[in-house]
């Protein structure tokens, strides 16, 4: 259930493609208590230029790479993550259970190092845009998707990782495998008024919290808006929020 005491846990994809567009979209959005997602296009397109931007603003920040190589690449690019004051990260849990180990223990040793506290690290599952078809064709597996899932979440577990990326359709079976103390992060939550698009799992921000969601990430509905701090109101008031108290 959606609880407002705990801030942050509706995060807005920063997904456009210049420093700028970002920046304005943050102050848009200015003091609600939201924070902020890089994904591949962003970070490619400014670097950690918008990593400082958005620490700046004093927000967090989930930084959506989903590393995935050998894991000496990856146990580096977390340590990097580290040091830039990243609050969550995630790799895909495809790269196997060293990778993810590797990842885990490379990122508890550098926020020691610096004396900061350890990032949120996230395994991404199956993405949301891929559904059961998709799943038993073009990875040619006879699981279930939602035994794949749990499958996934449970070797992400087992590597150390905090948590998963996961459509809000897995999250009470993920629970089940996993507990309540495991963090799962939801993309591409879809208003009721938005369009799908290319998500095919996915749900309302209010059925995801509902289903156990820690954080919900939230992208067009919200950065391809004329008004995206009017669609945000909008998205918090079906949430049941007073917006008095939220800006």
């Amino acid at each position: 259930m959606y609880d407002a005491k705990i801030p942050d846990k509706i995060i807005v994809a920063l997904d456009v493609p210049t420093f700028d567009e970002a920046r304005d979209l943050m102050e848009q959005l200015g003091n609600r208590p939201v924070a902020f997602k890089v994904g591949p296009q962003l970070f490619t397109s400014v670097g950690a230029d918008i990593i400082r931007e958005i620490k700046k603003r004093s927000k967090t920040l989930f930084l959506d790479l989903k590393f995935h190589d050998i894991p000496n690449t990856v146990a580096r690019a977390s340590e990097a993550a580290t040091e830039l004051g990243i609050d969550i990260f995630d790799v895909h849990v495809a790269g196997g259970v060293e990778m993810m180990r590797g990842a885990a223990e490379a990122t508890k040793s550098k926020a020691a190092e610096l004396g900061i506290k350890k990032p949120i690290i996230l395994g991404v599952t199956i993405l949301t845009s891929i559904d059961e078809t998709t799943l038993q064709t073009v990875f040619n597996s006879s699981s279930s998707l939602q035994d794949q899932i749990v499958h996934m979440a449970r070797l992400a577990q087992s590597a150390g990782l905090d948590g998963v990326v996961a459509s809000p359709r897995e999250i009470q079976l993920i629970r089940a495998a996993c507990g309540d103390g495991f963090v799962v992060l939801t993309p591409g939550a879809r208003p009721e008024w938005a369009s799908k698009d290319d998500q095919k799992r996915t749900m309302t921000p209010a059925q995801a919290f509902a289903a156990g969601a820690d954080y919900v990430v939230i992208g067009r509905p919200i950065y391809r808006s004329a008004d995206p701090a009017a669609a945000l109101d909008r998205i918090f008031r079906e949430l049941g929020e007073d917006l008095q108290t939220l800006q």
